[in-house]
């Protein structure tokens, strides 16, 4: 009897998993294999939450996997040691895994390749399971990476996302594979309150959900603070308990001017993984530095961690991010423009915030996400600076964002919800939220400063 390993990392699913069809169309018999990789716990990835959506998805997987014949096999330790041994204890001639692009992931791949091969088992690594089209394809003349979205996106337009495959029927599990327990999200400490559920199933529901509902209006209501009319789909991407290809593919069946700007946000996903696979040192250093010498102020730091910067709308999105481990993502370029522009805080202090936070944190979209709103990444307008005030008009008019998640402000007018500090005598007095912390007139203008702009 053969025997492969499907081992999997960033793709905890049965549906649309060319890794897992490809261990089963080449083999009498697979283990489904994940690895409690003790390196993701040194690197500093294995945080509450995302351990705790990562239990959800492991059990959800299991039981997908039984339902098919199989289950899934958990094993602890070293990853590149953890595949050898299984290959050696079933005789596996072969290993599937997704590519991926972080240095942690390269750096993975490699080990296994040299760790098989010395037991007589062939790695094969499958492009396009984390993200929709692979970092590489696309490609400008002459050099490995596009630097600017637009021209990124047309080319990744033309190149086209592959079909969708069908989850396998059966999973055959060869005799005798030895598994520990499945991880379950109550072992987990530190858990956001509101943290959503993980798992295919839950995402698959909340896909069809979001197709035949809000995708509709995502154009015109993607900044609606308070409305939230986003799909909340990127843990589930980041997990890949959901493919990207197939969410790409079935909103385009859906069509409409909501489905092709809720698929250009995808194509920002995969624009990010393609330019972290090209320069992976931007996960750590500026892409394009400005030479700036940030300001390192602890006790503006904290505030804006805790959500008490004295300016509203961060405040809601900071406590947001607290509470549900996730947080909307006009929100991120507000909290991440404040920190890095208008207290000049470098901005691998606010990434690593993020990263201890959020569900979906992954190190290419966070960190150059990070880096576009510092001005050091790909952004074409490097110096923008958003004024929180003017954003909280905009996108949260009558402050129902501020007031869910500020309740000191509840009881304000909607003109005084983005300026309470404008309030004066008792009324002020009786409010117990902080002044900001700064001025945005004096922040500007030592940013510019700074920057050499003035």
């Amino acid at each position: 009897m053969t025997v492969s390993v499907a081992l999997f990392t960033s793709d905890l699913r049965v549906h649309d998993n060319p890794v897992l069809r490809a261990a089963v169309r080449d083999a009498d018999a697979v283990v489904p294999l994940f690895v409690r990789d003790r390196g993701i716990h040194r690197a500093g990835f294995d945080v509450p939450n995302r351990r705790a959506f990562l239990a959800d998805c492991l059990v959800d997987l299991d039981e997908a996997l039984r339902r098919r014949g199989g289950r899934l096999v958990v094993r602890d330790g070293d990853v590149v040691a953890a595949a050898r041994a299984v290959a050696v204890e079933t005789g596996a001639r072969s290993l599937h895994v997704a590519g991926g692009v972080s240095g942690y992931a390269t750096h993975r791949e490699s080990g296994l390749r040299t760790a098989l091969a010395a037991v007589g088992c062939t790695l094969h690594v499958h492009d396009a399971v984390v993200t929709a089209v692979a970092p590489g394809r696309v490609v400008p003349a002459g050099r490995d990476h596009y630097a600017v979205f637009t021209p990124y996106l047309r080319r990744w337009e033309e190149a086209g996302v592959r079909g969708t495959l069908a989850a396998p029927r059966a999973v055959r599990l060869p005799d005798g594979v030895e598994s520990g327990p499945l991880p379950g999200r109550a072992e987990v400490a530190g858990v956001s309150p509101g943290l959503a559920g993980g798992g295919e199933s839950a995402g698959r529901r909340l896909l069809s959900s979001w197709l035949h509902g809000p995708l509709a209006e995502y154009e015109s209501g993607h900044d609606d603070l308070a409305g939230d009319a986003t799909s909340r789909l990127s843990p589930h991407l980041h997990f890949g308990s959901l493919s990207a290809a197939e969410v790409i593919n079935r909103a385009r069946e859906r069509g409409g001017p909501g489905a092709d700007a809720f698929v250009r946000q995808l194509a920002w996903r995969d624009f990010h993984h393609q330019v972290l696979a090209a320069r992976p040192d931007a996960a750590r250093e500026d892409y394009r530095t400005r030479h700036d010498r940030w300001r390192s102020d602890a006790d503006e730091i904290e505030a804006w961690r805790a959500g008490r910067t004295g300016y509203p709308l961060v405040d809601a999105a900071m406590r947001q991010l607290a509470y549900e481990g996730w947080m909307h993502n006009r929100g991120r370029m507000l909290v991440a423009g404040f920190l890095t522009k208008t207290l000049y805080a470098d901005w691998r202090v606010g990434a690593r915030h993020f990263l201890d936070l959020l569900v979906d944190g992954d190190v290419a979209n966070n960190q150059l996400n990070w880096q576009w709103m510092a001005g050091t990444g790909t952004d074409t307008r490097p110096h923008r600076v958003l004024n929180p005030v003017v954003q909280g008009k905009r996108f949260d008019p009558h402050g129902a964002y501020v007031r869910r998640w500020v309740p000191e402000l509840t009881e304000l007018a909607d003109g005084e919800i983005h300026e309470p500090w404008k309030i004066t005598g008792s009324r002020r007095a009786a409010i117990d939220y902080p002044d900001p912390l700064v001025g945005l007139a004096e922040a500007r203008a030592r940013f510019e400063r700074a920057r050499g702009l003035d």
